[in-house]
């Protein structure tokens, strides 16, 4: 099995002599969170769950990225909730990148830890408790699920990244690869979660320029990453959030592998009226 690396934040505040320089930026097109951003002061405390806090990476905004939310949450042993999810019609990714964690959906029990990956359709009914001794920490995306008539919602599943083949992009010779949850092709899916896998030296050739947007969370590694008409250095820990039609490019510095957790809406029309 190959050994993963899952960069994730432990809160703390930065010591008061530290420069108050930072590579934290928004735009009218992207934004960037530096991992140094996560500190204890801006978490947040959700309904219904107990021992845990949430570092808040993306929201809705009108005219920016308007699809999805994005969440690291930490829970300590004991915690977890019985009611996670206060929304009615929302689907959820949850990703573990410290620690384990157990999982219950529709009454079936599922062991979670690093590289961990569940969906939960809209349908779901699921909790999640810390049974551990340590720390867990998760990504948590949410969506409010787009029904298509005569299209079932999809169902839940739970894997981990070791038992998913990264699919190598084409015409690169394995240098950029993409683990992929869900099949492509099934359009049930409004929402695709992947991990994008460059080598050292990789890149993304052109400026990708789209209308899906995009949550990305350097999971390991570092790179030089296009975004609008801005090169900007990210590395583990920092996350990077792309409005529809972002321009968008990669240069993957090395030493290691850089990888990134990625969101991205799809298989649906553009809406031409306020969805109900």
């Amino acid at each position: 099995m190959t050994k993963r690396s899952y960069y994730a934040p432990e809160g703390g505040l930065p010591p008061q002599t530290q420069l108050l320089t930072d590579r934290a930026m928004f735009t009218e097109a992207y934004a960037v969170i530096p991992k140094g951003t996560m500190s204890d002061i801006v978490t947040s405390l959700l309904p219904f769950w107990d021992k845990a806090r949430f570092w808040v990476l993306s929201r809705p905004l009108s005219g920016f990225a308007e699809t999805f939310s994005q969440y690291i949450a930490e829970v300590q042993p004991g915690g977890g909730s019985d009611r996670p999810e206060t929304e009615p019609g929302v689907e959820a990714v949850l990703f573990v990148v410290k620690g384990s964690m157990t999982l219950a959906i529709d009454g079936a029990a599922h062991e979670m830890e690093e590289g961990g990956y569940a969906f939960l359709p809209p349908h779901a009914s699921w909790s999640l408790r810390n049974n551990g001794d340590a720390p867990v920490r998760f990504h948590w995306i949410r969506k409010a699920y787009q029904a298509v008539a005569g299209l079932d919602a999809p169902e839940a599943f739970v894997t981990n990244e070791n038992h998913v083949d990264p699919t190598p992009m084409p015409e690169t010779e394995g240098k950029w690869a993409t683990t992929r949850f869900v099949d492509p092709n099934d359009l049930r899916h409004d929402m695709h979660v992947t991990i994008v896998t460059f080598e050292p030296g990789a890149v993304i050739p052109f400026a990708e320029t789209h209308v899906m947007e995009h949550g990305l969370y350097v999971l390991e590694g570092k790179a030089v990453y296009r975004l609008n008409q801005d090169w900007v250095e990210v590395e583990a820990g920092d996350y990077m959030w792309l409005r529809a039609f972002c321009p968008q490019a990669c240069y993957a510095g090395g030493p290691g592998k850089f990888r990134y957790l990625l969101y991205k809406d799809v298989n649906r029309h553009m809406p031409l009226a306020p969805l109900r």
